[in-house]
């Protein structure tokens, strides 16, 4: 990619950055500043989460010998002999995501639809050849909410407010978030007020195309006539809208194949 200014490139994921002695990579993606320093013995990992007014849409990095403040907190990682690549994997939340739509959505009797939702990624930094994972950085604080019928029962999830577009080329691209094409089916005789669904991130793994999106592959669920039970399947490839992906981050769990049923009241909330 090009640069933007000099010494300022755009990142990307799944690619092998080569460091000397001495040098410091830092990057800024999400809310997310980073910086990864090659030392003789060893790694060190610094970073800091950022509030921003307005999401960032690009990811720059850079090169140096220069060290953010002393004050930052830091991570040292033991150095393996000749292990001076650093990598960028990209990685699904390990909890199932909350998304609400800001605006409840209201799918008629016998109707189907398709959301596209944006979720955010986890950044592993890793080394070497074998791409040893020094640690996990989420690129933006992710917030929590319980999801179930009482305080007993249920699940710890991420909340993630959304928009909920119908219409692909009006989602942003960002690259620490990943898009997700979400069909809802309602089979049911009575309309279906979406005003919030659980979406199984830990399930989808991530896609990279060639303009550097992320992608998961698209998500079914099938709310049935007895409103007591959703069915759910996870796509075996990527949304074809996409474009030519290639697999730069693995699901956290594996899926069966065809569909399962969960409870209605943990798909919907």
């Amino acid at each position: 990619m090009e640069s933007k200014t000099e010494g300022r490139r755009d990142g990307v994921w799944a690619q092998p950055y080569t460091l000397a002695s001495g040098q410091t990579q830092s990057h800024q993606l999400g809310h997310v500043n980073l910086w990864v320093t090659l030392l003789d013995r060893e790694w060190q990992i610094r970073s800091e989460t950022v509030e921003l007014d307005i999401d960032p849409v690009s990811w720059t990095e850079t090169v140096g010998h220069t060290l953010p403040s002393k004050e930052m907190s830091l991570q040292r990682f033991i150095r393996a002999e000749g292990a001076d690549t650093v990598t960028f994997i990209p990685a699904v939340g390990s909890l199932p995501t909350v998304v609400r739509p800001y605006q409840p959505l209201t799918i008629p009797a016998g109707e189907q639809c398709v959301i596209y939702v944006g979720t955010l990624v986890w950044m592993n930094v890793c080394v070497g050849d074998a791409r040893t994972m020094l640690t996990e950085i989420p690129l933006a604080v992710p917030s929590l909410t319980w999801v179930g019928r009482n305080t007993m029962e249920g699940e710890l999830c991420y909340s993630s407010a959304s928009v909920a577009r119908l219409v692909l080329e009006a989602v942003p691209k960002r690259p620490w978030r990943a898009v997700t094409p979400v069909t809802i089916i309602n089979r049911r005789e009575e309309p279906l007020l979406l005003e919030r669904f659980s979406l199984p991130t830990p399930m989808l793994s991530l896609h990279l195309n060639e303009r550097g999106q992320l992608w998961t592959p698209g998500v079914t669920v099938e709310c049935e006539t007895d409103m007591n039970s959703a069915s759910l399947h996870v796509d075996q490839t990527v949304f074809a809208a996409a474009g030519k992906c290639q697999q730069v981050g693995p699901a956290r769990e594996k899926v069966a194949r065809g569909r399962f049923v969960r409870a209605f009241d943990r798909m919907f909330g």
